[in-house]
């Protein structure tokens, strides 16, 4: 191809005078210009991430729309408060116990007197289990139980406490076993599992014996809270007492009635 030729598609110009204008040649430069200049808009790629179509509002922004939120208002910058739990009621419900007139109450009531105690105790977390412990034995003092009818068993922790209440259960020679400890939640299940079998187990104990244990074992969040929980020693040896004073009536009604 000679240099006089041109590329197809392109359009050859012929210079004009310096003072008049090629309107047709200024007319088919500029026609091509703009249809070259303005292509269609492509369609969106696959790749690309920042992509909005255009049309459709972002549903994030249209929610705030219709929920009346302003990202700058004070208000959305506040945190909501969350509301307290339903079922976590503080405290127990008050009220004794009512029952007619006409029908027979078995009863019994927190007296010492020459009844033997068993107490057992778990040596971890001792600190909160020594307060248990002086809280229980003060209270055994006030009820009248002297030093030499209290036997106290130690045991490593929580989990063994059911195995020391039905060794000290089966001796027969305690009228009441008192079991103290702490199980205090940590990250895992193990809290679960040492709290429950603990309670099953001193449970059972009772049941197998026939003699009271009474359940003097913290299960907490934190230590703050078994440290404002130290006074449960004295009410498990409340409630032993009142178990052996209950079976001691119902021990005498029964050779009562046989005699």
């Amino acid at each position: 191809m000679s240099a006089s030729e041109f590329w197809p598609g392109e359009h050859k110009v012929t210079p004009a005078a310096a003072d008049e204008v090629d309107e047709a040649a200024v007319e088919s430069v500029v026609g091509a210009t703009v249809s070259e200049s303005a292509p269609a808009v492509p369609a969106p790629s696959e790749d690309t991430e920042d992509f909005e179509e255009p049309g459709f509002d972002d549903p994030e922004e249209a929610e705030d729309d219709e929920d009346g939120g302003d990202d700058d208002g004070a208000e959305d910058d506040e945190p909501a408060e969350e509301a307290e739990p339903l079922l976590r009621l503080a405290g127990h419900a008050p009220g004794d116990l009512n029952v007619p007139d006409d029908i027979a109450v078995l009863e019994g009531a927190p007296i010492g007197g020459r009844r033997g105690v068993g107490i057992v105790a778990a040596r971890f977390n001792g600190d909160v289990t020594n307060r248990l412990l002086e809280s229980a034995l003060a209270e055994l003092e006030r009820a009248g139980v002297p030093n030499e009818l209290v036997t106290v068993m130690a045991v490593p922790g929580a989990f063994e406490l059911p195995l020391g209440a039905m060794a000290l259960a089966k001796t027969r020679r305690y009228s009441a076993i008192v079991a103290l400890g702490c199980v205090i939640r940590g990250e895992t299940a193990h809290f679960e599992y040492v709290a429950g079998e603990a309670a099953s187990g001193l449970q059972l104990a009772a049941l197998e014996t026939g003699v009271p244990v009474a359940f003097g074992v913290l299960t907490v969040d934190t230590l703050e809270q078994a440290m404002a929980r130290a006074d449960k020693g004295a009410e498990a040896v409340r409630t032993a007492l009142e178990m052996a004073d209950l079976f001691a009536h119902l021990r005498a009604q029964a050779k009562q009635s046989a005699g």
